[in-house]
């Protein structure tokens, strides 16, 4: 499907939307509505997943295809987040949610990477483009909060801090590029499984889970220094994931790879948000590439890829 100019009604629309890394994520505990508060510094790194908008015929949309790597395990019915961000703007501008929507995958799925998120970020900003509806970016990102956690951050990309369940976006500034490596696991991870794994933990370890128990999450000084200043080494000392604990207990296979990874000379590794994903930080375009080729020939992963950061958000191509 071929992208449009930006504002022309009824031709296709082609929106490019990045993954994201989580250079922090500290946890609070269990909120009384089942989520919880989050200090989450993302960076949207440059592997994205394009979603394209095209007419389809009254009352038979939307309608959903995806190609690319692990295409088949990404659902095509009313549960994928592109499908419900349609239904959603649709909603908002009491209109027939009659739209083909293709995803041509190239972020891992069920990676703790927000690739969902980010198809819904694409699907929400192609349809308004298709449609001509023109929606203020304001309440394009409140119908991204409804849609999910990261989904708003996959919208507005480079780097930020959420705060709430991650939604309540605070613009960061980045002082250089910052070089990754992410190791693309064998299967995948619910993110409220690992969640739930998480309290589980917690409680097992008799600190208690809920929001009595863990402190409020605050954002770490020095990690926020390192990002502002482009110091490679700080981030890589900085870098946090209280979901770690729980993503290597549902797959303890996961350490082997981030040990794998260090070995190469990452100068960091952690898992990427709920995983499974592993990424690497590294000092350099060439030492990122070393580390990938590294992991690829561990055999602790199904692949590897590079990747920089920040990059931009949600855009028409």
């Amino acid at each position: 499907m071929s992208a449009a100019v930006p504002g022309t009604p009824g031709a296709p629309v082609t929106v490019r939307v990045p993954a994201k890394v989580n250079a922090q994520l500290t946890v609070g505990g269990l909120r009384p509505d089942g989520f919880h508060d989050l200090a989450n510094v993302f960076l949207a790194v440059d592997l994205y997943d394009e979603i394209t908008a095209a007419p389809a015929p009254e009352g038979e949309g939307p309608l959903l295809t995806c190609s690319g790597p692990d295409a088949g395990r990404v659902p095509l019915d009313h549960t994928n987040l592109a499908v419900r961000a349609a239904y959603a703007l649709a909603l908002r501008h009491g209109r027939s949610p009659d739209v083909r929507l293709h995803i041509a995958k190239d972020i891992p799925v069920a990676g703790g990477m927000a690739g969902g998120s980010a198809d819904a970020a694409g699907a929400l900003l192609a349809c308004d483009t298709l449609w001509g509806t023109r929606t203020p970016r304001e309440e394009l990102l409140a119908i991204c909060a409804g849609l999910g956690s990261d989904v708003p951050f996959s919208m507005t990309g480079g780097a930020a801090l959420g705060r709430g369940r991650g939604e309540v976006l605070t613009p960061l500034e980045v002082g250089g590029t910052f070089h990754w490596a992410f190791a693309v696991a064998e299967g995948g991870l619910s993110t409220p499984a690992v969640y739930r794994e998480c309290d589980r933990l917690r409680e097992r370890h008799g600190a208690g889970a809920g929001v009595a128990d863990v402190p409020a999450p605050e954002p770490s000084a020095a990690l926020l220094d390192a990002l502002r200043a482009g110091d490679a080494d700080a981030l890589a000392a900085a870098l946090t994931n209280d979901l770690q604990p729980a993503a290597l207990s549902l797959l303890p296979g996961l350490a082997d790879t981030l040990k794998a990874g260090t070995a190469a000379g990452a100068l960091a590794a952690l898992v990427s948000g709920s995983g499974p994903t592993c990424a690497f930080l590294a000092a350099d375009a060439a030492s990122a590439t070393a580390v990938a080729r590294e992991l690829r020939l561990s055999g602790t992963c199904r692949t590897a890829r590079t990747a920089t950061g920040p990059a931009p958000g949600a855009a028409v191509r």
